[in-house]
């Protein structure tokens, strides 16, 4: 893979600015990544009164430009973060958004494939294992081009917890949510580990010893985490945000870092032709390689499960 030509590398572009959207744009122009941002939106008034309100903020930050464009805009930017579509509703699952959600997307990737775009496209709009495999379909793009944003933000909430249950820096706890981005996500306990030591034992030198019921409980609340804050305030966006900065910092300082994104499978683990969120080393063309987990047979059948409710709503779709 060649490094990334033809793109300015400071630039990038975020098309929907609802609530994600918006925050991920405000959490890009406080990272200092990037020195122009350009916001894309059916309704032109919303992305121009988010490009002026974010802009406002720029002299208690770097300077860079901010504005509301359209398509032709993306072409040189080394990012296009596609967070539009429809919001997921209280007892709503992210797999209930996917019709509607991909009729959007294919008002979208037609008009980026039109133009010359040669940077990485990151999906990050629900439910986005299916959008990411409608966005390469669509697109015709390499595959290490367009990544999801995946279970990273679950991943980020599984080492909150752990954080808290074990009163240790989540930084040091090392665990993946791998799989959907969703209700069949699987906590990949058998590799979890904090700083090395195996996650059974720093639980026991912590004083907990009833791993079974902890684990069920983390990954339980880990899972509904969207659903809770969805309901107490009818969105979820500042941690997506963050997430969403943290890949863009990982392509554009190509840092190699390993992360949880969506990439399509291709035979490993058995599972062939969807798109399902593991570890992978990202860098500045995007998804440079796979990294294997060591799964137990539990988790390896719960990967399968997971696949096939995939390929089940992917066989309904028209793409």
């Amino acid at each position: 893979m060649k490094q990334l030509e033809g793109v300015n590398l400071r630039k990038a572009a975020v098309i929907g600015c609802g609530f994600v959207g918006s925050a991920s744009a405000f959490s890009l122009m406080n990272s200092g990544l990037f020195s122009e941002i350009v916001l894309i939106d059916a309704d032109k008034d919303k992305a121009e009164g988010e490009a002026m309100d974010i802009s406002h903020g720029v002299p208690f930050s770097r300077q860079m430009k901010i504005y509301a464009g359209s398509y032709d805009d993306v072409e040189d930017a080394a990012i296009i973060i596609i967070t539009a579509g429809a919001n997921q509703k209280p007892d709503e699952t992210r797999i209930d958004l996917v019709h509607k959600n991909v009729q959007i997307f294919k008002s979208i990737i037609p008009e980026i494939a039109k133009r010359d775009f040669k940077g990485i496209l990151l999906i990050v709009a629900n439910p986005v294992d299916i959008l990411t495999y409608v966005s390469l379909k669509l697109s015709g793009y390499e595959e290490h081009r367009v990544i999801g944003s995946g279970t990273v933000l679950d991943t980020a909430r599984l080492k909150t917890r752990l954080g808290e249950h074990l009163q240790v820096d989540s930084k040091s706890v090392h665990a993946f949510i791998i799989g959907e981005h969703g209700d069949s996500e699987i906590a990949a306990w058998s590799s979890a580990n904090v700083s090395g030591i195996p996650l059974d034992s720093f639980c026991e030198m912590r004083g907990h010893f009833k791993h079974k019921e902890a684990t069920r409980e983390i990954a339980e609340k880990v899972k509904n985490s969207a659903y809770e804050i969805i309901q107490k305030k009818r969105a979820t966006y500042y941690g997506i945000a963050m997430a969403v900065k943290r890949i863009c910092e990982v392509i554009i300082r190509d840092e190699k870092s390993i992360l949880p994104v969506s990439s399509m499978m291709h035979g490993e683990y058995g599972i062939e032709d969807v798109v399902l969120s593991m570890p992978a080393i990202v860098g500045k063309n995007g998804l440079e390689t796979k990294v294997p987990l060591k799964l137990n047979d539990e988790e390896q059948k719960a990967l399968e499960n997971s696949a096939n409710t995939l390929k089940k709503i992917l066989q309904d779709l028209d793409i």
